[in-house]
């Protein structure tokens, strides 16, 4: 029995359908470099997704494999309960050196979803412990996604994820989300007041008594569909909070370490929130783990002596998981030594201009969006209504298989096709890549 076999007899893989597996075969992957996949057959794919938007520096990156080598000869793990090493402690201070002003305090996990479970609990125990009992709900935007554990799931708000989950989800107050290429006042992103903010200020007014914290993805709402909101919105979100005194949650999982063109998101909005959830681009996709950065203000609220039950009771086996650490290190390095943020910001002009004039004028793309590296590609059936496609007909999934047979690895969201590559993609990878989707695309929509 061949690889292909056994792994369709035996694994049952995330966000998938199954039975299409009968008809698209999984593809074994036996080697990568750089911004390059290699199957069994040594087919090359350029992934162009950063595997899942993990993938921050390219595959078998050299300064990243010498960090955790390292590592691997002095320790592989050890309980995070009393015990402590140095990486945890560097990555830390390192942490502490580039992210937004306040963040200063760190409780580590093993994943986003995990860290979301933690930053939500922190915020609920916080507002009990300072005299907030009432304080028990949760708001988030419409659309938004935060991860597929139950706690990660009520904040979401997205059905696809979450609608056969209802029943046994804690209930949250949902705000009508940004959507500038729909915008309903009929602005853009250039000419944006966030009239749209009129929807959180009337959830604010009617909740804001009873809720102990809101979770945003700032700027960039991604399994939306890679939508981007202005700035603006989120400097009006802190102000509101700080005036109601509810929590911000800033879910940097899919943001930080460089996506957005800032080394966090939130910086474009001159904004620091109060928590701050980051994974993914943390190890350069090496390794799971995930921190949750707070405020020393909210780190006061539980300390005190130990019967007076304000521990935040809270764990995970692999917390400050050393080769998780030495990886995060090596991105580090990386960001300090090479000089990583300006060379992917350079990179993203030719990247953003590659797109547009590749699928601006497409009859069937209604807008093309970008911010940093990454780039979304929305597809229409009608450019003038901006009408979507039939969902049955899934167009994005059947653009999918033709790429990945043209060598390009594009992971859709609905009919929105995008690019979130590793931050030192060269420019003749833009360049191939934006031919494949085109080819491809072309292909499906003759």
């Amino acid at each position: 029995m061949d690889l292909v076999e056994l792994d369709l007899k035996h694994i049952w893989h995330p966000c998938s359908q199954m039975h299409d597996y009968e008809s698209f075969k999984p593809i074994v992957i036996k080697r990568a470099k750089g911004v390059y996949l290699y199957d069994k057959n040594d087919k090359a794919y350029i992934d162009i997704i950063s595997s899942w938007w993990c993938n921050l520096f390219g595959h078998l990156n050299e300064t990243i494999n010498e960090s955790i080598k390292e590592q691997l000869t002095k320790i592989e793990h050890v309980i995070f309960a009393n015990f402590t090493h140095e990486g945890a402690i560097n990555l830390a201070q390192n942490l502490a050196s580039i992210l937004p002003n306040g963040l200063t305090k760190f409780n580590f996990s093993d994943n986003g979803s995990s860290a979301v479970e933690s930053a939500l609990k922190m915020a609920f125990q916080y507002q009990a412990q300072t005299d907030n009992s009432q304080k028990t709900k949760f708001m988030c935007l419409e659309e938004g996604y935060h991860g597929e554990t139950l706690g990660a799931l009520s904040v979401g708000a997205m059905d696809l994820y979450a609608k056969i989950y209802k029943p046994i989800l804690i209930k949250t107050i949902r705000i009508k989300a940004p959507n500038c290429y729909r915008c309903e006042f009929g602005k853009n992103r250039d000419n944006c007041a966030c009239e749209c903010f009129i929807y959180a200020e009337s959830e604010f007014e009617k909740h804001a008594k009873h809720t102990a914290a809101i979770i945003i993805e700032p700027l960039l709402q991604g399994a939306a569909g890679m939508r981007i909101y202005p700035p603006l919105y989120l400097k009006k979100l802190r102000e509101i909070c700080d005036f109601y005194g509810v929590i911000l949650i800033a879910d940097e999982i899919a943001t930080g370490f460089g996506r957005t063109g800032a080394m966090f998101a939130c910086e474009k909005a001159g904004i620091s929130p109060d928590i701050m959830v980051l994974s993914k681009g943390l190890t350069g996709g090496y390794m799971p783990m995930s921190v949750v950065a707070t405020t020393q203000k909210i780190y006061d609220a539980f300390y005190a002596p130990y019967n007076e039950h304000k521990a935040f009771m809270h764990s995970h086996t692999y917390a400050g998981n050393p080769l998780g650490c030495a990886a995060a290190l090596g991105v580090m390095k990386i960001f300090k030594e090479q000089n990583a943020l300006k060379i992917a910001n350079d990179t993203a002009k030719v990247l953003n201009e590659l797109t547009l004039r590749a699928f601006s004028n497409h009859k069937f793309v209604g807008e093309v969006r970008s911010i940093g590296l990454i780039n979304a590609i929305e597809l229409v059936k009608d450019k003038d209504k901006k009408q979507s496609f039939d969902a049955k007909l899934r167009l994005g999934y059947e653009i999918y298989k033709v790429a990945l047979k043209n060598g390009l690895l594009l992971r859709p969201l609905g009919d929105v096709l995008y690019f979130n590559p590793p931050l030192n993609i060269t420019t003749d990878e833009c360049e191939k890549a934006v031919e494949i989707c085109k080819k491809s695309i072309e292909e499906v929509l003759k």
